[in-house]
C-alpha cells in the first residue's frame, strides 16, 4: 500500500462510496471536506485507492480519523489499515496521545480499536441532518 497526500480526483472517488446500513451513515454524500490538506489516500500497487486516512492536533493530542472502502471493510484488514495510518503519522507529528470517535452502533471498529490499545474516554451526541443524534465514543492510545 502506499499512501500520499490526497487531492481533488480521490475525494470525487470517495464521495462515490456507499456503505451498507448502518454503515451509509459514514456515506460523505458530496458534503464539502474541511481542512482537505490533512487528508491523505491510501492506494493499493494498482493505484486503486482503498481508503484514507485524516489527522488533526488538537492541543497535546492528535486526532486520527480514517476509511476504509465499503467492499473491503469486514474483511479483517482493519487492524493492519489502521496501524499503517498511525505509522504514517509518527515521523510528522511525534510519539503522542492518538485519540478518535467511533460512532457507537459501530460494534466491529470498538472491538478493534480496543484490540489496538485505545480505551473509552467519554462519549458525546451530535445531531445529523435526516439522522437526528448519534452517540460517539471518545476513545484515546497513548503516545
Amino acid at each position: 500500500m502506499r499512501i500520499e497526500p490526497a487531492d481533488d480526483a480521490m475525494f470525487r472517488e470517495r464521495d462515490a462510496w456507499r456503505y451498507d446500513p448502518p454503515y451509509d451513515f459514514y456515506n460523505s454524500d458530496g458534503m464539502p471536506v474541511k481542512n482537505p490538506e490533512r487528508f491523505f489516500a491510501a492506494r493499493d500497487d494498482d493505484g486503486a485507492l482503498v481508503g484514507f486516512y485524516f489527522f488533526e492536533l488538537h492541543d497535546d493530542a492528535l486526532f486520527y480519523g480514517f476509511g476504509l472502502r465499503p467492499d473491503l471493510t469486514g474483511r479483517g484488514l482493519g487492524e493492519r489499515f489502521v496501524l499503517a495510518g498511525l505509522e504514517l503519522a509518527r515521523p510528522v507529528y511525534g510519539q503522542r496521545r492518538v485519540v478518535l470517535d467511533v460512532a457507537a452502533f459501530n460494534t466491529r471498529a470498538v472491538r478493534l480499536y480496543r484490540r489496538l490499545g485505545f480505551t473509552e474516554t467519554g462519549r458525546h451526541t451530535e445531531t445529523f441532518d435526516g439522522r437526528g443524534a448519534v452517540e460517539f465514543i471518545d476513545m484515546e492510545k497513548p503516545g
